[in-house]
């Protein structure tokens, strides 16, 4: 059962397990096919320092790309970004580099900005970025040894090293923030637009 009016599915430039769930149980029908963009070199060129921008610039370029190669088809493109004041983080490189953004952010409270866009025939048609305040608990160098260990290589699959649907929980003591931002898809607005483009049943 879908309530996705559109006879093919919902492009989401994503590779992230999370977002495409996020859709689907949301009964959307989606297809996932990730954007093959150099985020980096985008965020470089483009000059934008704050992390807002520069989420809502990686999410449109993505559903942009995604929908020039799909003629016809609406993209949805999403990217967050992590923000310690004025300090940017990416991914951990491995685990190491993970304790090291663990031990940074530990005590601290940082932002997560979550960008998505909508893009049809390479014209963008909705953009939004949301934001969540996330507090880290003050974690001993033992406690984030012993987190990395739990959580493994799943820590350099994302920023600020902590996945919050999973063992990344046990390591704040405070959020706030919608849910949805901080899995790292504004589903709520998403939807808002979708509906105003009369592509869903409820």
């Amino acid at each position: 059962m879908t309530l996705w009016r559109e006879r093919q599915p919902l492009i989401l430039a994503s590779q992230s397990a999370v977002r495409r769930s996020l859709l689907a149980n949301a009964g959307i029908a989606v297809e996932t096919i990730p954007a093959d963009i150099d985020e980096r070199a985008i965020q470089q060129s483009s000059g934008l320092t704050q992390p807002g921008e520069i989420a809502a610039l990686l999410a449109t370029e993505k559903a942009k790309f995604a929908s020039a190669k799909h003629p016809g088809r609406y993209v949805v493109g999403a990217d967050q970004t992590l923000a310690l004041g004025a300090r940017l983080f990416s991914k951990p490189a491995d685990r190491a580099a993970a304790a090291v953004q663990i031990g940074q952010l530990a005590g601290q409270t940082h932002e997560l900005h979550s960008a998505v866009s909508v893009a049809k025939d390479s014209v963008p048609l909705f953009s939004h970025v949301s934001v969540a305040r996330m507090t880290m608990r003050r974690l001993t160098s033992n406690e984030i040894a012993a987190y990395i260990d739990e959580a493994g290589d799943a820590v350099t699959a994302s920023v600020g090293a902590y996945q919050l649907e999973k063992t990344g929980v046990h390591l704040f003591e405070r959020i706030d923030g919608d849910h949805f931002t901080i899995l790292g898809l504004p589903l709520l607005p998403l939807l808002d637009f979708l509906r105003s483009r009369n592509l869903l049943a409820v």
